[in-house]
Parts: C-alpha cells; structure tokens; sequence
C-alpha cells in the first residue's frame, strides 16, 4: 500500500514515486501546510490549480479545535476539507514545544497550556497516534522531542527520549491504511545524528523524516547533517524534510537526497507582502513597484503572473483588499511546485547535475529580503 520506488538517480538526488490510499506522491514533492484544515487564504481548488499533491494539517490545533473525534465523525480530513489528495499530519510534537505557555516534560509525555485558553492538557506518544489516526491522513508522525542545537547535553537526552517515543508509536499504531515515519533527531551533532538515523531506521517503518533543521543553526551545519543522512538512511524509503521552504532550501535538500517537503513559509510572506523571484525575495509594498507594467516573474505560469501587474499586486496590497493575500500565495506556492516539479524531470533525464547551478543561481537571493 506504501510503496515507494526510486526510478533514478542523479548523484544524491532522487526522482521517486510514493504509494499511498489516495493517490500517487510523485517525488520529490512539496506540501503546502494547513494548520487548520485549510491553506490560508486558498480553497482546496486552488491549492490544487497550483500543482500541489500533498497537504500538511497540524495535528495540535486541530486536536484543539474543532477536535479530532469531531473531524473523525465528520468522515475524516479527506471528507471534512474536501482534499481528496494525500495528507500528512505532524505529531503534534512542535508546537507543544513551540506553541505552549507552559510545558513540562517528563519520560511519559509532555504537560502544557493550550495556547487559546491556557487549559492544562496532556499529550504522549500514545496519544499523538489516536489523535492522528482519527485525523485520517495518509502519512503520521511519531511523537517526538524537538532538539535544541545549542544544547549538546539537551540534545542527547532528547535524542533518546524520541526514540523511546518511536517505539511506544509503532506499538500504539493500529490503522494499516496510514504509513507511520519514524523522526530523525540530534541537532547538528553529527554523530548524534547517525546514531538517532540507525535507530530509527531499525525500527523500518515506510518512511523516515528529519527534524530538528532549519531552526536557527547555519546553513553549513544543515546541509552537513542532510550529507550524513543521504549516506545513513535506507534508500528504499521516502526522506521526509520538516519544515523547509525556501527554493535554495528545497534545492539543496534535493542535491542532498530529500523526497519530501513542506512548509508554511510561501503563504507567510504573502500575508507580509513578500514573494519569491529571480530577482530574489521582493516586498511588492514597496513604492518601486508603484508603476511596475511586468508580473513578479515573466517565466511563471501560475494565476497571478500570467494576469496582474506588479503594480496592480501593490495596489491591492495598499487597498488592504484580502485578494492580495490570495494572489501572493498562489504565486508563492507555485513557484515552489514549479520548482520542484521541474527539478524532478532533470533528475529523471539525467541532466539535473549539470542544471543544479543554473537552479541555485536563479533562485539566489530568496533567503533573505531583496530591494525593490
């Protein structure tokens, strides 16, 4: 029911094909997020005009509201969001460690406030697999620690807590139609990490995420622990990237043997204005772009560049019309699928490695805010 093929290679870089209960993930793949059921400012029509195969919803907020045994009798995400696509939930994990006013972590599980109305509640491994089970997606997360790369001696004990987590998930897991991944952990300690990799490669499940990346340590540290864990991990099973959305980001991830993706960075900027170029990242409520005739990109082909002006885009952001919000998000999303899509082709007919700086320099510049 899961199964995953990798039908080439091009140096670490793989173009793959992911088996699930609602369809074929073509990899390697990027997932808008929907925290709550739904990607801001989109319907599910156009999150699908924009080319996307994948979701992501947040199993904490929506253990929070409306409930998982709400969406459960509403007939699971699939029906409730009308997304008839694949969907992958997160354990939850992040944003108790995030999120909440208040946590306490013990062997057991973790102890925290609601970040909505400060209520005491409880969250175990065993827990985060009903909540996600109920939630009925395609592809769930093991509870697991988030590690802290400035704190060796933390990392350690979050490593082995995530682990013991993974086993208690495994033993707790009941739906065969839901593909479990194990997570990957220990910060950017490398030896930490092919320690955190053998483990939770042992415990064989469909797939295997890595977390605990692109939270404040360099660059140089990522794509070092991204090496270690092309060479680590089994190639027979999708690598799961958690929450990395930048286009060098996802084309380094590629380069390094990443499958999967998602993050909430293209629909943040657009509700800040920002979008994604080759001319790097551009804030179009900038008063450059006042009588801007060009799209944000003339090679793009989604919705917003093919009809509306930069200046027309700044114009509505000025406007405060919630159209703007719509416009930058499909632009920002397709970019990224796009991107991806066309980067899994060049693997596909062998020329990936001779395109990989073509890639990296168009899309420089998007890390970091570029000038109008």
């Amino acid at each position: 029911m899961f199964d995953f093929a990798v039908n080439a290679v091009s140096g670490k870089a793989r173009a793959g094909t992911f088996s699930t209960p609602h369809g074929q993930l073509l990899t390697p793949v990027f997932a808008p997020v929907g925290t709550q059921a739904a990607v801001k400012s989109l319907t599910p029509r156009q999150v699908q005009e924009v080319g996307a195969s994948l979701l992501l919803a947040n199993t904490y907020h929506l253990h929070l509201r409306p409930g998982e045994e709400t969406v459960a009798r509403l007939g699971g995400l699939h029906a409730f969001m009308s997304w008839p696509h694949p969907i992958l939930t997160d354990s939850g994990g992040f944003q108790v460690f995030s999120l909440a006013t208040m946590r306490e972590i013990d062997d057991d599980g973790v102890t925290f406030r609601s970040h909505l109305d400060g209520s005491l509640l409880r969250l175990t491994p065993e827990d985060s697999v009903r909540i996600q089970e109920n939630l009925g997606a395609d592809i769930i997360m093991a509870f697991d620690e988030c590690s802290n790369p400035n704190d060796s001696l933390y990392n350690v004990v979050a490593t082995e807590r995530t682990h013991r987590w993974a086993e208690r998930c495994l033993r707790a897991h009941r739906l065969k139609d839901q593909a479990l991944f194990g997570i990957v952990q220990g910060g950017v300690d490398i030896n930490l990490r092919l320690r955190s990799a053998r483990f939770i490669a042992s415990l064989d499940t469909p797939g295997i995420a890595i977390g605990g990346l692109s939270v404040g340590e360099r660059k140089s540290d990522m794509h070092a622990v991204l090496d270690a864990m092309s060479d680590a991990l089994p190639i027979g099973r999708p690598r799961y990237l958690m929450g990395v959305g930048t286009p060098e980001d996802l084309i380094d991830g590629i380069a390094r043997g990443v499958d999967i993706f998602d993050c909430v960075l293209p629909t943040r900027l657009a509700r800040h204005h920002s979008v994604f170029s080759p001319e790097g990242r551009l804030n179009l409520m900038n008063a450059g772009f006042a009588l801007d005739e060009r799209p944000i990109d003339t090679a793009c082909d989604c919705y917003a560049c093919t009809n509306f002006s930069r200046a027309y885009l700044r114009h509505l952001i000025n406007a405060r019309e919630l159209v703007a919000g719509t416009l930058l998000s499909i632009h920002n999303l397709r970019a990224l699928i796009r991107l991806v899509s066309d980067i899994r082709d060049s693997i596909l007919d062998g020329t990936f490695q001779d395109q990989l700086p073509f890639w990296l320099e168009r899309w420089q510049g998007n890390a970091v805010r570029a000038a109008a």
